[in-house]
């Protein structure tokens, strides 16, 4: 029985890991809009280590794919570096100006714009 058990919670958290590469736009800046709105109350919510581990997340995948191009020789959409960094105003200001219908794209999606932008290739 034990064993059920964990063998449940692991699925249930690789469900869940799996469910926040999928987060829309939309939604992240809902929350983010929320948390805004709370102010210090907001260092209380769960949802900030959410939205960072989202955005991180999704960084980690953009930065692999754009290596694994690379490596295979195939031209990349971004030159961002290994270290890129921003600040979480001129993320969500990007996101803002995404229009309305089109924030049904992954945060994924949406960072992919930024570092277009931020870090475009020669």
């Amino acid at each position: 029985m034990r064993n059920v058990v964990v063998a449940l919670v692991l699925v249930m958290g690789c469900a869940g890991a799996a469910d926040a590469q999928r987060m829309p736009v939309s939604q992240f800046l809902a929350k983010a809009d929320a948390l805004q709105k709370k102010g210090a109350l907001a260092l209380l919510s769960s949802d900030i280590g959410l939205l960072k581990r989202e955005i991180q997340n999704s960084a980690k995948q953009l930065r692999a794919e754009q290596v694994a191009a690379q490596k295979a020789g195939r031209k990349t959409s971004t030159c961002m570096p290994a270290k890129a960094s921003m600040n979480s105003n001129e993320l969500l200001a990007h996101f803002r100006s995404i229009p309305p219908h089109q924030r049904n794209m992954t945060v994924k999606a949406g960072l992919m714009g930024l570092m277009q932008k931020k870090f475009p290739c020669p």
